[in-house]
């Protein structure tokens, strides 16, 4: 049987961000996907924006985690040549309500380290963006847009090169896992064979089957609050010239369910609005909402966007710690060992700002590996 020092199990955005930051010469890695590609789940289904770290509720892991990595985002992007653009956000209000929602954001943002939001009134929002109609809004200048492939190519590029060769088996899916004394033993097929790997350190990064590997080693997923929910999120792009530049986004739902849909540009100038947001119990991508709900949202802040003008075009599935109704869920990222479980590192619900905090994330479990193996 293969012995190595460090499995990782997922290779989205988050798995291929540890493994780049777990890599070296000295130790053994493996990063396991069942995928024939990696990154072909959440991390290349959902808007590629960087987020500011604007809404997540204080002393979490996500606000804390998108606040630090926001700038890393941005050095990584532009030392590496991944393409992105830093294009602002604005989250419009339209109505005295709204705007004293907004106030309520601005406040919020601004005391779990959001950078250099400010609030514009409208005549502002029209020198930013004529079509858009709005009250008032916040300005959120480190908002931007990058291509998510093009970040797990640098992590992979990174990780190879550290590990001194390529560390990423694809067409394996986990199957089970084992404690012995030395480690893990981690049961798989790969490549239509089952296979055995012995390990030192199991990080567990698989997304939206977290829970299902979790649970491979024992640990009872609905008492610890590990079990994901499927929350799926629909977009329909534009036809024509995109109304405006910058992300723009609506007072987020009192739901709590989603950011509201929003327009999303990408780096090629095309624009399209989303996602919505609800309960999925199997994986389907094929876009099957009515785009007049949609569209009734996006005049809201974009009056001249015409119902015709708007195009199914692609969806992605969130791994939601919480379900239907239920308050708000942090990330889970912890080191199992007081679940008699050393050297088995858990990340579930890692959904949104999951992309963006990707190197904060591996810096946060490369510490945890560093501090077990040494």
């Amino acid at each position: 049987m293969d012995k190595v020092d460090i499995i990782v199990i997922g290779a989205g955005a988050v798995g291929l961000a540890i493994g780049a930051a777990v890599a070296d010469k000295d130790k053994e890695l493996y990063i396991l996907e069942k995928e024939e590609v990696y990154g072909q789940g959440t991390s290349s289904r959902n808007s590629e924006v960087i987020h500011a770290g604007i809404y997540y509720p204080s002393n979490t892991l996500k606000a804390d985690l998108c606040v630090k990595a926001n700038p890393m985002i941005y050095d990584i992007c532009e030392k590496n040549k991944v393409p992105y653009k830093r294009c602002g956000k604005l989250i419009v209000a339209n109505g005295e309500a709204e705007v004293k929602q907004l106030e309520g954001i601005i406040k919020h943002a601004q005391s779990i380290g959001a950078r250099d939001l400010e609030m514009i009134d409208k005549d502002r929002i029209h020198e930013l963006e004529p079509n858009v109609k709005a009250d008032a809004a916040i300005l959120s200048p480190t908002t931007g847009i990058m291509d998510a492939h093009g970040l797990m190519d640098h992590y992979h590029r990174e990780a190879r090169r550290k590990a001194g060769s390529d560390p990423v088996v694809l067409d394996t899916e986990v199957t089970g896992i084992k404690q012995t004394k030395d480690g893990y033993i981690v049961e798989m097929i790969s490549g239509g064979e089952p296979f055995e790997i012995q390990s030192q350190v199991v990080i567990n990064s698989a997304g939206l089957y977290a829970d299902k590997i979790a649970a491979m080693t024992g640990i009872d997923i609905d008492k610890e609050g590990y079990r994901i929910h499927w929350s799926k999120g629909e977009y329909f792009s534009l036809t024509g010239k995109p109304p405006a530049e910058m992300l723009i986004y609506p007072p987020p739902p009192q739901d709590a369910a989603s950011l509201g849909i929003h327009s999303v540009p990408d780096l090629t100038g095309r624009l399209k609005f989303g996602p919505n947001a609800f309960y999925v119990d199997d994986i389907n991508y094929a876009v099957e909402s009515e785009k007049e709900p949609f569209w009734r949202d996006v005049v809201k802040y974009f009056p001249t966007v015409k119902l015709e003008d708007l195009h199914p075009e692609m969806s992605g599935i969130r791994a939601k710690l919480q379900g239907p109704g239920d308050p708000v869920r942090d990330f889970v990222i912890r080191h199992e060992e007081d679940k008699g479980l050393p050297g088995f590192i858990n990340l579930v619900g890692i959904e949104s700002p999951g992309l963006t905090s990707s190197p904060a994330i591996a810096e946060m479990v490369a510490g945890m590996v560093k501090e077990y193996m040494d």
